[in-house]
Parts: structure tokens; C-alpha cells; sequence
């Protein structure tokens, strides 16, 4: 059988897998990509840079597996976009990253004009930097001549799939997909295409951005210069679907977390949900049938989980590496009522609060670095739950299962203490590259290497975690002290505004 080369293109690097039909990953590469910072709070790529370290991390991992796989998936780093020159690919500008804030006071702006649920009605999304549309504005503003030839049709629009795609194939094919297009301020959920009435505020030519196709199926062959053979390109998504179809989640109801310096939450739902009103707790995006087409899902962005372990090692000292933590946790049996908040850097999902700060409470003489560590893994759970529980009252459906990957998911206290937690089974599976690996499995099934998804996941295999003490007790603790770090935030700004008393 055919293998599988999946590139996984991330904001720091880039990973290319060569996977064989069983599962098996025959050869891996990997190339850094450096970020560029022009000014405080702006975040660039620059797209040969992109280019080159995919080159660079395919051909390593191609000498690795020792063959040229016939069939390639791509997943990528959402909301990043970019544009270039239709006709020879030569870039009209840096990169634009997804943690880009330069567009902030746009979206302030159109918030204040529009209400949060202009945007959230048509696309799911918030008025947010973070997504491509205000980036997009931006370009077509502040470079001199962008607009007029982005009108003519000679410079074009994309995030990273669509950029690495029309070079791959030398200019020939231009498209995306769902997951990624509805990450842009720019899809329409429900027609599931561009939106003209988007397009039209935010000025951008409807001929600029790329066709919409669904994540598995053959749309196009890659040039033979760039590796040696003609490779079908059979398999996108965003690399947070990837995820999750990689992890086998393809009913509503199945959910999946990466924990890493955040986490990140998302969970099938079925039909596109109804929003509650004013500014939406969660995010409403695109995911992966089991076949590769567009479903929906919603998701919750964490801000901070291995960020806080982080802290306690770099910033207090209290231990020397991750893994202690385990040992740590299952030193004592319980915090001894110490909640740790890890917002520092404020909360996300679902509060989103960007003023509230990290908070320690229930501190007593008998409170050690044990209680801190352990503190600060029930928080990463706790926080997991928090999205969960808005998933269910924003639209009825209930946690039925969840998959983990992420550096956190190897501390097995931390996952089952998880599994309680949530009330459902925790699944870690035995290959940890999901993202990638969920790329080349929608190539594969876009191939036609596996009849159906069942055949892709029936090889990977699994640690499960069943849910024993439900920890309800431990639970509305945490809601308590996640109170306390928003009446901090709201007190803080009551006296910017001189009206606590």
C-alpha cells in the first residue's frame, strides 16, 4: 500500500511525517521557522521562510522513511494569512500571524458599531485580531497598490494551506478548506461560502480569495521539481481539526483537548447551534465528518495550562521539570482547599476576561509546593470542564467522550483526575503527532488508501481513563475562586474609574 506524507505547518516550526497504511510513521522531519516582531504587539512570518522550512523538513523526513509517499495532507496554523502574486507566487508582504493585534482597534471599532452578534450570526466568530478578515483589511489599506491589483485579480489571499498548496503544485491550484475558511471573519456557516455582505465590509475582492473544498479529496499534484515525483495533495484542515479528526472524533458529542502552553477544547455538536445573546462564550467553527466534510463544532480557546507549570519551574523555583509534578499530585490527597487561577494573561473560555489576573486562594500554614503543583494541574481540568459545561447550556449536547494530546496528557494523575472531573472517559493515544497524523489521514481517505475513517483508526490504540469520583465538591470550589480572580478584574476597574467604594 501507498504511504502518506503529512506536513504539519505550525507557528514555530514545521513537521513532516511520511505514515505508512497501518499507522506506522516511517520517517519524521522537522525545521524551525523564526518569527518577526517589527513593532510591540505585531507578529510576522516571511512566506519564503514558511516555504523553505517545508522544503527542508519533507526532504528530511523523506531520506528518514527511505521512499516517496504518493499521496501528501497538509494542516497548518490557523488564521495566518498571507498574499502573493497569482501568477509566479512571489509574496506582496510578510505573513500577517494569527497572534497579530495590530487590527485590536479595528475590531473595537466594528463592535461598537455593529454588536457582537453581526459577526457571530453569519460566521461564529468574535471581533477579534486574532482572525484573518481585519488582517486582510489591513494588507489591502496600508500597501501601497495591493488593493487595485488584488481587483485586477493579480494578487490573491490566503492562509498557510492555500499558500503552500499553490506552490506545491506550481501555481495551479488555488483553494481551501472549510475548517480553514471559517476561521477568516469572511465564511458564511450557514451558506457555508464567502459572504458577500462580509467581503463587502471588509473590502476585499471576492476573486482574491481561493476556492472552498472539503478536507479529503485529490485537488492537485504536486510539481515534480520539489521532491522528486508527483505527489496527489488529497487532504487540509487547520491544524486544531486535523487534531481532532485524527483523535477518531467524528460524532457530536466526542471532543478533544491539546494541552499545551494553552488548551485547546473542541467538541462536535451537530447542527450549527443557536447563540445566546450579547458577546458569544464560545467559538463556532468548522470541523471534519468522518468523510471530510464540513461539520460543525464549537471551541474553547484556554489561555493558560503548561504555561502555568511553566511558571511554577521558571518564575518560582518550586520544581525542576513537569514531570515532578505527578509524583508531587499523588503525594497528598487532596489540595487542602487551595484553588489556583491561572490567569496570567487573563482568562478565555468562557469568560473572557483580559483584565483578570492569576489568583491563589485558600492559603493556609499547613499549604506547601505539593498544593500549589497539584493546584495547578486540577486547574487545567477544571478549566477543561468550564468549556464543557458552556457547551452543554449553549446547545444541549452532552461530553460523551474525550481525547487528549499535549505535552500534559503524559501525567497519568493529571488525566484521570480529568476523567472525574468531566464525568466522561479520557482516551490518550499511543502517537502523540495527532495533528499530523489526522493530515494524513484525511489524505488518505481523500486518496482512497482507507474505504472510510473506521479503517484509518482502526490501528491507532489508546489509554483509557474511566471517571470514578465525580469531585462536584471540588468543582464549585474552583467556580468560587474563578469569582474571586473577576471581582479582582472588576474591582481593578472600578477604581480606573474612580467609582469603588
Amino acid at each position: 500500500m501507498p504511504s502518506i506524507l503529512a506536513i504539519d505547518q505550525g507557528t514555530t516550526g514545521t513537521t513532516a511525517l511520511v505514515v505508512a497504511d497501518d499507522g506506522r510513521v516511517l520517517g519524521r522531519g522537522y525545521r524551525e521557522l523564526p518569527q518577526h516582531f517589527p513593532r510591540p504587539g505585531w507578529v510576522e512570518h516571511e512566506p519564503e521562510e514558511i516555504w523553505q522550512s517545508v522544503l527542508d523538513a519533507v526532504r528530511q523526513a523523506l531520506g528518514a522513511a527511505g521512499e516517496t509517499p504518493e499521496v501528501l495532507g497538509i494542516t497548518n496554523q490557523r488564521e495566518t494569512v498571507l498574499a502573493w502574486e497569482r501568477a509566479g507566487g512571489r509574496p506582496a508582504h510578510r505573513a500577517i500571524v494569527w497572534q497579530d493585534r495590530r487590527t485590536a482597534e479595528r475590531c473595537r471599532e466594528l463592535e461598537a458599531e455593529l454588536g457582537p452578534q453581526y459577526i457571530a450570526e453569519r460566521t461564529g466568530l468574535i471581533w477579534d485580531p486574532y482572525f484573518s478578515g481585519t488582517k486582510i483589511e489591513w494588507l489591502l489599506r496600508e500597501v501601497a497598490g495591493l488593493r487595485q491589483r488584488a481587483e485586477r485579480g493579480d494578487v490573491v489571499f490566503g492562509t498557510v494551506d492555500t499558500w503552500l498548496i499553490h506552490r506545491l503544485t506550481g501555481g495551479l491550484a488555488f483553494v481551501t478548506d472549510h475548517t480553514n475558511a471559517s476561521r477568516t471573519l469572511l465564511y458564511n456557516l450557514r451558506s457555508r461560502t464567502w459572504d458577500p455582505r462580509l467581503l463587502a465590509l471588509f473590502g476585499v475582492p471576492a476573486r482574491a480569495l481561493p476556492l472552498i473544498q472539503r478536507s479529503a479529496g485529490v485537488i492537485g499534484v504536486t510539481d515534480k521539481r520539489h521532491f522528486g515525483a508527483g505527489m496527489r495533495i488529497a487532504g487540509i484542515a487547520g491544524d486544531q481539526q486535523a487534531a481532532l479528526w485524527g483523535q477518531g472524533c467524528w460524532s457530536p458529542g466526542q471532543a478533544k483537548c491539546t494541552y499545551g502552553t494553552g488548551a485547546f477544547l473542541l467538541m462536535l455538536v451537530g447542527d450549527a447551534p443557536a447563540k445566546p445573546a450579547g458577546r458569544p462564550r464560545l467559538v463556532r467553527t468548522v470541523a471534519c465528518g468522518p468523510d471530510g466534510e464540513p461539520v460543525a463544532a464549537l471551541e474553547g480557546s484556554i489561555f493558560v495550562a503548561g504555561a502555568a507549570i511553566q511558571w511554577l519551574r521558571d518564575g518560582l523555583g518550586l520544581i525542576a521539570s513537569a514531570e515532578e509534578t505527578e509524583a508531587l499530585a499523588r503525594s497528598i490527597p487532596d489540595t487542602g482547599g487551595l484553588y489556583f487561577v491561572p490567569a496570567l494573561v487573563g482568562l478565555g473560555a468562557p469568560y473572557w476576561d483580559a483584565e483578570a489576573r492569576g489568583t491563589i486562594v485558600g492559603i493556609t500554614r499547613g499549604t506547601t509546593r505539593s498544593h500549589l503543583v497539584r493546584a495547578a494541574l486540577e486547574a487545567m481540568a477544571y478549566q477543561v470542564r468550564d468549556v464543557v459545561e458552556q457547551v452543554r447550556e449553549e446547545t444541549g449536547v452532552a461530553l460523551c467522550e474525550l481525547k487528549v494530546d499535549g505535552g500534559a496528557a503524559a501525567n497519568a494523575w493529571l488525566m484521570q483526575f480529568q476523567a472525574d472531573v468531566v464525568g466522561a472517559k479520557v482516551g490518550r493515544p499511543d502517537v502523540v503527532e495527532t495533528t499530523a497524523l489526522g493530515a494524513a489521514g484525511l489524505a488518505g481517505l481523500g486518496a482512497g488508501i482507507w474505504a472510510s475513517a473506521d479503517d484509518f483508526l482502526q490501528a491507532r490504540r489508546y489509554q483509557w481513563f474511566e471517571p470514578a469520583d465525580p469531585g462536584e465538591a471540588g468543582y464549585a470550589g474552583w467556580r468560587r475562586a474563578v469569582g474571586a480572580a473577576l471581582s479582582w478584574s472588576a474591582g481593578a476597574a472600578g477604581l480606573d474609574k474612580g467609582t469603588l467604594r
